[in-house]
């Protein structure tokens, strides 16, 4: 069994940036490809980005790409979402996520492990 807690969300104004964290517990964070997805008031929960357990290869929704960077340190069982350039549109809950059996999975039902997650709100 796997444990995810994410950490660092808050409440910012438009343009501001914020880092969020999810540590892992456990020994095999790093066979893991890790994502981090979304869910804002009244919509259905939507992928953001995630990272390779393989390669580190690292994969974007259009929606953010240009301003987050998903990247990950395996000697902390941690993946990071640097988010940059924030807009009201970015308000949601966010969770991060493991999949163990995929590398590069887009269907949101392979990842078996889910955080509780960590708000963020962006106000204009």
């Amino acid at each position: 069994q796997v444990q995810l807690v994410e950490s660092g969300g808050g409440l910012v104004q438009a343009g501001d940036s914020l880092r969020l964290s999810c540590t892992a517990s456990g020994r095999s964070f790093s066979s893991y490809t890790m994502g981090w997805f979304r869910q804002a008031p009244g919509k259905e929960r939507v992928f953001v980005a995630r990272i390779t357990r393989s390669s580190g290869r690292t994969i974007y929704a259009d929606s953010v790409k240009g301003r987050f960077t998903i990247s990950r340190d395996n000697t902390k069982n941690t993946v990071y979402l640097q988010m940059n350039s924030l807009t009201p549109e970015d308000t949601a809950l966010y969770y991060c996520a493991a999949d163990p059996n995929y590398d590069n999975s887009p269907d949101e039902r392979t990842y078996q492990y889910w955080g509780q997650g960590t708000q963020v709100t962006v106000s204009s």
